[in-house]
């Protein structure tokens, strides 16, 4: 019998159905399975869609005072991240359909103007959406951007993959630093350490988070075209409350109205 129930533990182990032990590595944003949930939980709130590959094509004015809002983290023409989207591929492919409007691109940095661009412009880059020269920019300039010195900062500080895709989001729709009439990820996370210890300070990672969070919020209410706190709320602060500190799926929230979910990679 003996025998029999170790053959059995063996068989078990094997298998793994036991599941993963306390022990475990974990894992970050650099992994390619949580890079994809992080990608797919800003796409819920920048595009209401989980889909965020389909939105390499994706441009409109949202009314927010930064002109266009386009691709697949919401790059603006008015804040230069699409601008320099649009470098990194005439870079990659001289003489493209988006290549003339450079001039206009950087003309408008820092207002709302359309000057110089308009349907012409919005046309092209719906029209150049599956050129994979163009998918490149866009991923690159977001990496280089937003998730690489986001998941760099959190690594610093400690955090787990959730804290490291909050800090994600929050270069995604803050920035790194104030702007006119916002309030930037600089600035958010100092209010938060100010708050609370981070883990790598030896403080509790769930009670920073939800300090970062209540920071944030903060910011959130001070700009009139972001005034609704749900991407917060009824997302990100659900994730911290039950735990899922390695983004464990399912994940199950609500922004802006609307329900998603995740049950796996």
């Amino acid at each position: 019998m003996k025998t029999k129930l170790l053959a059995l533990a063996a068989a078990l182990a094997l298998t793994g159905c036991s599941g993963p032990g306390p022990d475990a590595p974990e894992k970050g944003l650099a992994d390619p399975a949580k890079k994809d949930i992080a990608m797919r939980l800003v796409s819920s709130a920048e595009n209401s869609t989980l889909d965020w590959k389909a939105q390499y094509g994706y441009i409109e004015d949202i009314g927010d005072g930064r002109g266009y809002t386009a691709g697949v983290i919401g790059f603006c023409s008015g804040t230069g991240d699409m601008l320099k989207v649009v470098e990194r591929y005439t870079a990659a492919r001289p003489g493209n359909a988006l290549e003339r409007f450079l001039p206009a691109l950087r003309a408008v940095v820092g207002g709302d103007s359309h000057e110089g661009l308009g349907d012409a412009f919005t046309e092209a880059w719906a029209r150049v959406a599956d050129d994979t020269a163009f998918r490149r920019a866009q991923d690159a300039e977001r990496d280089e951007t937003y998730l690489d010195p986001a998941v760099a900062r959190a690594e610093a500080d400690g955090l787990s993959a959730l804290g490291q895709f909050v800090y994600y989001d929050a270069f995604v729709m803050h920035g790194y630093a104030d702007a006119k009439g916002t309030v930037g990820f600089r600035t958010i996370r100092a209010e938060a350490v100010e708050a609370a210890d981070p883990p790598s300070r030896g403080g509790d990672e769930e009670a920073y988070l939800d300090a970062f969070l209540d920071a944030r919020v903060r910011a959130i209410r001070q700009e009139p075209s972001h005034s609704d706190a749900s991407r917060v709320e009824t997302a990100q602060r659900v994730f911290v409350h039950e735990g899922r500190l390695q983004l464990e799926t399912p994940l199950v929230w609500k922004v802006y109205g609307e329900s998603f979910r995740i049950d796996g990679p």
